[in-house]
C-alpha cells in the first residue's frame, strides 16, 4: 500500500519531472505513474507528515521537512487545505481510483492558488495544466 500526503495528491498530476534532487526525481516517477495509470487500482493511505516521495527528499528530517525553518508548517498546512479541500481523512485508507475521481470533481485549477499557496513549483504553471489535463481528460471520457 502506498502512502501519500495530502498534497502530494495534486502534484501527481502536474509533475513534470523537476525536483529537489535526482532520487526525489526518480521515486516522483514512480508514484506518478502508478497514479496515472488508469489500468490499475490500489489502495493508499492519506497522511498529513513525510511520505514515500518526502523521504527519498534530500530536506527530510527523522519526522519532519527541514528545508527551512517554516518549510514543514507550510507542508502541512498544504496537506490540510488539500484533505480538506478533497473531504478526506488523515490517515485513511481509500481507493486510487476514488482520489482520482475526487480530485476531479473537486479541483478547478485556480484552486491551485489557495490550496497550494506559497509553493515554490507553483509558479511553473505545470500542476495547474496537470488539472486541467485530468479534468479534460474525463470530460471526454463520460
Amino acid at each position: 500500500m502506498r502512502t501519500l500526503r495530502g498534497h502530494h495528491l495534486l502534484c501527481v498530476h502536474g509533475f513534470q519531472g523537476m525536483g529537489y534532487s535526482e532520487s526525489f526525481v526518480e521515486k516522483m516517477t514512480e508514484i506518478v505513474a502508478f497514479m496515472r495509470d488508469d489500468r490499475t487500482d490500489g489502495s493508499i493511505r492519506v497522511i498529513a507528515a513525510l511520505d514515500e516521495a518526502c523521504y527519498a527528499c534530500p530536506h527530510h528530517g527523522v519526522d519532519r521537512c527541514e528545508a527551512d525553518e517554516q518549510s514543514n508548517d507550510h507542508v502541512l498546512t498544504m496537506d490540510r487545505r488539500v484533505l480538506n479541500h478533497l473531504q478526506l481523512k488523515e490517515n485513511e485508507v481509500y481507493m486510487k481510483s476514488e482520489l482520482i475521481e475526487r480530485t476531479k470533481q473537486a479541483v478547478e485549477p485556480d484552486d491551485l492558488d489557495v490550496l497550494c499557496a506559497g509553493c515554490s513549483w507553483l509558479s511553473y504553471g505545470v500542476c495547474k495544466e496537470g488539472i486541467r489535463k485530468l479534468k479534460n481528460f474525463s470530460d471526454k471520457r463520460d
